[in-house]
Parts: structure tokens; C-alpha cells; sequence
């Protein structure tokens, strides 16, 4: 007669098949990988983009390299036939620090980023969103990695394990040595909620310490990265550390999520590029640091923005896509009142351009593929018209301008400055 012993050992014995599968998918990978690292030295192009692909494989490679390293995976989750199952009724997931998929290219582990993965950190007993089982693994600390147990929590009958799993109480509780570890297996639900909230937000995270703000911060940076990498790959992701034992003690996380191409410095470092070339007066100092003064940058910053003058016209073969310049200066004013940050404005109307070009082709019976919207939304007619009616703006450019030119200055700082203010800070 079968046990729940006898079934947990079966339970186990998969485990480690899995697992085994999960490794040499990875050596695949990693195979795979280095083939293009030698077959791209010999493709001919030009020099800046064969470096750049270069870097890009070789980085890769690394990576792929040092994942055997530690666990493929932390997690599992099993849905139910239900509704709240949404399009994952009756799949099972693994979820790892990256994806990690087979020859044929079925994925066998899920990026902890993925939108599915947050309902590893939410569900719960009363909100199971169509999770069934929650699986956590346990494995060595030593090298070589191995697979030591597993823990459920079977959300469908009640169970719901929290600061009672084993499993989770050992890895939050490891000891603290070396380097920063990423906290993926162990992300709590109202962490996971500052981890994914959308990027047009600006959080302020507090707590004492080793409540996990760092580690948050980096967390949200490598979510980020990993659901808006076009974006932020255009603009960048810098982390700003107090001082270089910081940036050491920090250094590990991202590249350990994947993500290398994050700078990371110091305040100190990040002023020393702009070197003062001259001292404030003290009136001009009080002005800087009042709180006004981000009114007059935000105003200077927000008069950039103009009405569009021009209809967009993208060729299109024999075609001609157009965006009339009322439907244009419509998006732009309706966006302009949503009040979002500079950037995130432009990346809307840029958006809407490619929505409004979409629906004309759709109209005519195509469906345009992402790669090809991708490619309108960089389009020079497209970037023209951004340019005119949201153009981008270097702070720099935008201080220097400001102060520079005093009828300006007059003019966005009116109602906020007075005139010996102004002439403090000129």
C-alpha cells in the first residue's frame, strides 16, 4: 500500500529528472552561445557593430557559464482548470533566475520577471488566482549545487505556509557573507508590488536597516530592464551608490539577474563630471535649494513641448501612412494634460503614432508584426515630428538655456521668483 512517504520519494525522483533536464538544456544554451560567438567573428560589418555584437555574445556566454553555479530554479507552480487560471489552466511552471528553454525552444524555466511569476510572491489561500500548488525548493550552499527537497503549499486546500515554511526561514535567515545575494526566492508580496510597479512611477522606498530597500531597488531595476529593455536600453539605468565599499558589497545582484549593462557609481563620481566653475553667493545658494526652483526647472522643462505644425507621412511601399496634424497635436495636448514625467510623455506620443499608422494598415487588411511597429515608431518622419513636438532635453542643456538667457528665466519663473531672486541665480 502506497504511503505519503512512498509518494513523496516519487514526488522527489521527478524532481531530480527535471532537474537533469534543466542542466542540459543549460549546457545546450551554453553550447549554443559560444557557436555564436565563433560563427559572429567571422560574419563581415562594420567594426562598431561586430564589437558590439562581440560583446553582447561574450557577455552572454559568461553568464551562462557561471548559472550551474547556483539553483536553475527556486519555485514551482501548479494552476487549477478554473477561470482565475486565466491562460495558464492546468500548466506548471518553473521559475529561476532566468529562462531557460530546450533545443526546441519550450521553455523549462521561467524568468522570475515574467508577468506569470508574480503570482509565485502573491497568491495566497484566499487569493489564489488560479494556484493550485506553490512549490519551494531547498538546495546546497556548496558547490556543487544540488537538490535537497521541496516544500508545498497547497493553496487550494487552505494552506498557506508564510513564515512557517522551512525553506523560506532558511534562505532569509542564511548567514550574511561576502557580497549581496539577489532575493528572488524569498520576494514578499508587498515587495513584489514595489518591485513591479510601473515604470511612469517614482518610488521612495523606507525602512530600517535590513528591512531589504537595497535590495528592492535593485530587484525593480532588473524587473525594469527585463519589461521595458527597448526604453532603457535608449536611456540607461544608473545605480547611484554613497561609496565604493557599497557599489562592491552590491555588485553581485544584477549581474546575477542577468543584467550587466547597469552602471553603477558614486554620488562623488557622478559630481565629479560636472566640476563647479565658480562658488554660489549664499542669496543664490538659498534660491537653488528652495523648493520653488524644481517649479521653475519643471516649467522651463515642459515649455519645450510645441504644437505640431505637420501631418506625418511614412512611405510604406506604394503606400503613404499618414497622422493628420490635428490627430497629432490632439495625442500631444491630451498626453501634455496627463501630467507624466518628460520622458515617459514622449514614449506616449511616440505610441500613439504607431497606433494611429497601425489601424490604417489593419483598415486595409494587414497585421503588422511588433518588429515592424518597432521599426515605425524609428522611423524619420515619425522621430521629425517627436523632435518638433516633445523633443528630448539634456539637463545640461536645459540649466544652461535657463540661465543663460534672462527673459526666460523671467518667463518661467514668473509668479514663483522675484526679479532679485532671478538676478541671484543668473
Amino acid at each position: 500500500m502506497s504511503t505519503a512517504r512512498d509518494q513523496l520519494d516519487r514526488d522527489f525522483a521527478d524532481e531530480l529528472v527535471y532537474l537533469a533536464r534543466a542542466r542540459r538544456a543549460l549546457a545546450w544554451m551554453l553550447e549554443h552561445a559560444r557557436m555564436r560567438v565563433a560563427t559572429g567573428a567571422q560574419v563581415a560589418g562594420d567594426r562598431y557593430t561586430a564589437e558590439r555584437l562581440g560583446r553582447m555574445l561574450k557577455s552572454y556566454v559568461k553568464e551562462l557559464a557561471e548559472e550551474p553555479d547556483s539553483p536553475l530554479y527556486f519555485g514551482r507552480l501548479r494552476f487549477d482548470a478554473g477561470p482565475a487560471a486565466d491562460e495558464h489552466r492546468n500548466q506548471s511552471y518553473y521559475l529561476g533566475r532566468r529562462r531557460i528553454t530546450d533545443a526546441s525552444g519550450q521553455p523549462l524555466v521561467i524568468d522570475w520577471r515574467a508577468p506569470v511569476s508574480a503570482r509565485f510572491y502573491r497568491a495566497s489561500a484566499r487569493d489564489r488566482q488560479g494556484v493550485t500548488t506553490r512549490r519551494r525548493f531547498g538546495w546546497t550552499t556548496h558547490h556543487p549545487v544540488q537538490l535537497t527537497g521541496f516544500e508545498d503549499e497547497r493553496l487550494d486546500h487552505g494552506e498557506e505556509l508564510g513564515t512557517a515554511s522551512q525553506l523560506l526561514t532558511a534562505e532569509i535567515e542564511r548567514p550574511r557573507v561576502g557580497p549581496m545575494r539577489d532575493i528572488v526566492a524569498t520576494i514578499q508580496p508587498e515587495q513584489d508590488e514595489l518591485v513591479r510597479a510601473d515604470l511612469d512611477r517614482s518610488l521612495c522606498v523606507q525602512g530600517g536597516p535590513g528591512t531589504g530597500k537595497t535590495a528592492v531597488g535593485l530587484h525593480r531595476a532588473a524587473y525594469l530592464l527585463y519589461i521595458h529593455r527597448r526604453q532603457l536600453k535608449r536611456t540607461g539605468v544608473l545605480v547611484v551608490g554613497p561609496n565604493p565599499a557599497f557599489l562592491h558589497y552590491i555588485s553581485a545582484v544584477l549581474p546575477a539577474l542577468g543584467e550587466v549593462d547597469v552602471q553603477q557609481r558614486t554620488l562623488d563620481g557622478v559630481l565629479s563630471e560636472y566640476p563647479p566653475g565658480a562658488v554660489d553667493t549664499d542669496d543664490a545658494a538659498r534660491v537653488k535649494h528652495d523648493a520653488r526652483m524644481a517649479a521653475v526647472l519643471r516649467r522651463a522643462l515642459y515649455a519645450r513641448i510645441a504644437e505640431p505644425t505637420e501631418s506625418i507621412v511614412v512611405p510604406d511601399g506604394s503606400y503613404r501612412l499618414r497622422v493628420p496634424v490635428t490627430a497629432l497635436a490632439r495625442h500631444v495636448a491630451r498626453i501634455r494634460g496627463e501630467d507624466v514625467p518628460y520622458g515617459v510623455g514622449r514614449e506616449r506620443v511616440r505610441a500613439r503614432i504607431v497606433a494611429m499608422i497601425q489601424r490604417q494598415l489593419e483598415a486595409r487588411g494587414e497585421a503588422p508584426t511588433k518588429r515592424w511597429l518597432d521599426t515605425i515608431g524609428r522611423a524619420r518622419p515619425v522621430v521629425a515630428a517627436l523632435d518638433h513636438a516633445w523633443p528630448k532635453v539634456r539637463p545640461e542643456e536645459l540649466l544652461t538655456a535657463l540661465l543663460a538667457d534672462p527673459q526666460v528665466l523671467a518667463r518661467v519663473a514668473d509668479g514663483l521668483l522675484t526679479a532679485p531672486e532671478q538676478e541671484a541665480i543668473r
